[in-house]
């Protein structure tokens, strides 16, 4: 691994300001001043040295599916004082991020990690991460209509297209639909919905990549198998 990364994921600088350490020979692996640009570095095994401090030693990586449930803002800490993904979590599981965001008012699957690499790799649009949603929305929606949702339709920020569509049931006055995307844009079911006069009024995340909720309950979290973890890893790019 690059000496600037290493640096970096310690949390000592960022990666130009680590780049600017090295360069200073300020840094010492192994006892030798390192100078070089690109210089390599196992954080595991080598004996790194900051202006006389050596960094600590790596966090190992957590992987962590969470069933959020409504009420709960997707972000580390929240201005308004309103509770937070991290609090379900916060004491028992080491530090962690989400993976995205799920609104406030939504529930559902939703990973948390420390990997800050594989979290943009999962986030970014050229991987195509399938997102897989339950969305309760206002109307019956026929399965006529159901030709409609699979075209998809104009957003203000561009076109709106699921990669999948289907219907799970009807309650006297709602529907359920089962919606696949891609993208993970801002409030995209939401605004999807909406556009074709179906506002939704309960959406939960079912699916992420390869990680499915499952019978998970509200509130509550679990570690990812290896598996998992490791089909995540593969996701190839679309």
């Amino acid at each position: 691994m690059r000496l600037q990364k290493v640096l970096a994921q310690a949390g000592l600088a960022s990666r130009r300001g680590s780049e600017r350490l090295i360069a200073e020979g300020r840094v010492t692996v192994n006892g030798k001043v390192v100078t070089t640009p690109g210089a390599l570095a196992d954080p595991y095994r080598d004996r790194i040295v900051v202006d006389g401090t050596p960094i600590p030693p790596p966090e190992p990586k957590r992987y962590l599916l969470l069933h959020k449930p409504p009420g709960y803002v997707t972000t580390r800490q929240d201005p308004q004082r309103r509770p937070v993904v991290l609090d379900l979590v916060r004491g028992k599981q080491g530090r962690v991020f989400p993976v995205g965001r799920l609104d406030f008012d939504c529930e559902g699957l939703l990973l948390l990690t420390n990997d800050g690499q594989l979290a943009n790799r999962l986030l970014h649009p050229r991987f195509g991460v399938p997102r897989v949603y339950e969305a309760e929305v206002e109307g019956r929606v026929g399965a006529d209509e159901l030709d409609y949702f699979r075209r998809g339709t104009l957003l203000e920020d561009g076109v709106a297209r699921p990669t999948e569509v289907g219907l799970l049931r009807h309650t006297r006055t709602t529907s359920w639909l089962r919606l696949t995307f891609t993208e993970g844009r801002y409030r995209e079911v939401k605004r999807f919905c909406a556009a074709l006069g179906h506002r939704v009024v309960r959406l939960r995340r079912v699916e992420f990549g390869p990680l499915r909720l499952g019978r998970l309950a509200q509130g509550a979290v679990r570690p990812l198998t290896a598996e998992e973890v490791r089909r995540l890893r593969a996701i190839p790019e679309g």
